[in-house]
């Protein structure tokens, strides 16, 4: 192994696992070792883990190990196979990814459509996503080894897509099959904690904000008309947080002291 892969991090143990474990990237014959990595990326992004490559024209390739961007594992983890006929040699399904209609091969299907029969597939061994050379795509030979021909509905007027996209969005309707369309979703973001204001809380604001408004001649007391209660709408819209009164006080006293000190400067 390339002692520049090999000193890469492991996969994680804490990797969730998912029907996806079973399905395998093949990537016959990549001729950029730039898109090697990132396919990977994109599998890692849609939780899948095992990439095979069939003849690649570089690899292992310091090109692939930057363009990864942290799913390095994925390629250190890589098979690298001399033929497809060996790479597919222990799957029981193959899907051919391919833009083109072909008079001999399997009948091709959208991605969408095709999502659950493969995951399906996946539940009794291999299943291999089969992508073909970035400038030729996939032979007819390569094409009639797969049990399946998958499409993805680009623009009929520029269908072309760059290999790593092409793994992206296959790989995205897998997962979003695997998970009945709603994936988990884990957040890094760390909610900020605020208590609700009590009824007190606002109570107090709306005394304060109605005293400020009679101060600054904007609510005349003895027509107040429907102000205050639209203003109890308005904020009732939301539930406050404690923090979010003391903000709104805050702005209210700094009022209350500018209108002190504009009468003490008469």
């Amino acid at each position: 192994m390339n002692p520049a892969l090999a000193s890469l991090g492991a996969r994680s143990p804490h990797r969730l696992v998912t029907p996806l474990d079973r399905v395998h990237v093949v990537l016959s014959h990549p001729s950029h070792p730039g898109n090697i990595g990132a396919a990977a990326r994109a599998m890692k992004t849609m939780g899948l883990s095992h990439l095979t490559l069939v003849n690649p024209k570089r690899f292992p390739d310091d090109e692939a190990i930057a363009r990864a961007a942290g799913a390095e594992d994925v390629l250190v983890q890589a098979t690298v196979c001399e033929s497809l006929e060996l790479a597919l040699s222990n799957t029981i399904f193959a899907v051919a990814i391919s833009a083109r209609h072909r008079n001999l091969g399997p009948e091709p299907m959208q991605a969408r459509q095709a999502a659950p029969e493969i995951l399906a597939q996946a539940e009794n061994g291999k299943v291999a996503l089969v992508f073909g050379n970035e400038t030729a795509g996939l032979s007819n030979a390569e094409v009639q080894r797969c049990q399946r021909t998958v499409f993805i509905p680009a623009n009929p007027d520029y269908s072309s897509l760059n290999l790593a996209s092409a793994v992206q969005l296959i790989c995205y309707e897998l997962r979003l099959a695997a998970f009945d369309g709603s994936p988990p979703v884990i957040t890094k973001a760390v909610p900020f904690a605020s208590p609700l204001a009590t009824n007190d809380d606002v109570e107090r604001f709306y005394a304060h904000l109605e005293r400020v408004m009679i101060d600054t001649g904007f609510l005349d007391p003895q027509q107040p008309r429907r102000l205050l209660p639209k203003l109890r709408r308005l904020f009732g819209r939301t539930e406050l947080e404690r923090d979010e009164i003391n903000i709104l006080r805050g702005i209210l006293d700094a009022v209350e002291k500018r209108i002190d000190k504009q009468g003490a400067d008469r």
